[in-house]
């Protein structure tokens, strides 16, 4: 991969989405989110020489939310191993990322740990014998350990948003925790839950943090595995076939890579051996997932030929 033709493909991509005017609707159902400026932009690559490639909102940090399930569910199989797996399900959902129809169905088992329902029984798993500031302080040093940056932080204002407002959030906290699928307090789950949604990173420190699972497992930089092979493969494949929840399918067809959305407008992609990337564009499509992030995404894997399905 020539570093001199990524700079110049993801300057390029960078100055397009500049130009367009489709650019989906943040989330307002979260108060903080609707804040955000609608026109930024970011995107940052870290291919396996440790070479960055980044362009416009690449350094300006933002509310990661649903794409810290991906840290938590590595965290919680390092707990746990396949243990983690009679609490929460491996397959797609279909549904919205917030729907509580289908633990009715499923007797409070949530379908994926990507939707919300899945997220916080994977949090309750990481709670477990601990107490909720020991359990979160786990989560954020295992953020800033990845991507080697120990300001990364929580942003308290858009926690507190949350808490006030997550309503459905704890409808299925405790829906689940009716079937005994929740050992802790569910007001002390959420409340991990909703902290470690509202981590704030830039591209740049959400591309260095996902560089394992580019690479097997391995950070390229340090030779340090953070998780076996096998299982940064088998995260791979949950993020590409649940990673954007009812958007999942497009994504894959679109993108043709692993990937992770949250509502804070970022999205956090997998070339594996060759790249991590993450890209940030506040507005959202109608699954609640970036609409210019996927967009920029799909440009990028074509231009570099990084689609894991072929050229």
């Amino acid at each position: 991969m020539s570093n001199q033709l990524l700079d110049r493909v993801v300057a390029e991509i960078a100055d397009e989405m500049a130009q367009r005017a489709d650019r989906g609707e943040v989330a307002s159902y979260i108060p903080e989110l609707a804040r955000v400026d609608p026109k930024a932009f970011g995107l940052a690559v870290i291919g396996a020489d440790g070479h960055v490639a980044a362009a416009g909102d690449a350094d300006v940090p933002f509310s990661i939310q649903s794409i810290s399930k991906v840290f938590t569910l590595t965290l919680a199989l390092g707990k746990a191993g396949d243990r983690l797996w009679r609490r929460v399900g491996r397959e797609p959902s279909g549904s919205a990322f917030n729907s509580i129809v289908q633990l009715e169905h499923e007797r409070g088992i949530p379908r994926n740990p990507f939707i919300n329902a899945g997220a916080i029984a994977v949090t309750d798993l990481i709670l477990s014998g601990h107490q909720p500031r020991e359990a979160l302080g786990d989560i954020l040093r295992f953020m800033q350990f990845l991507a080697g940056d120990s300001s990364i932080a929580i942003d308290e204002a858009v926690a507190k948003s949350e808490q006030r407002t997550g309503f459905r959030n704890a409808a299925l906290a405790n829906y689940m925790k009716s079937f005994g699928v929740l050992d802790n307090p569910v007001e002390y789950t959420l409340g991990v839950y909703f902290h470690h949604c509202a981590i704030a990173m830039s591209c740049r420190q959400l591309a260095m943090a996902g560089r394992f699972l580019a690479h097997s497992g391995q950070n390229p930089s340090t030779g340090h595995n953070v998780v076996p092979s096998e299982r940064a493969r088998r995260i791979n494949a949950l993020m590409l076939t649940c990673g954007h929840y009812d958007g999942s399918g497009e994504f894959a067809y679109r993108v043709g890579l692993p990937g992770k959305s949250g509502v804070g407008g970022g999205v956090l992609a997998v070339a594996p051996g060759r790249a991590s990337i993450a890209v940030w564009a506040p507005g959202l499509d109608a699954a609640g997932n970036s609409h210019l992030g996927r967009v920029a995404l799909e440009m990028l894997t074509r231009r570099m030929g990084w689609s894991i399905f072929g050229v």
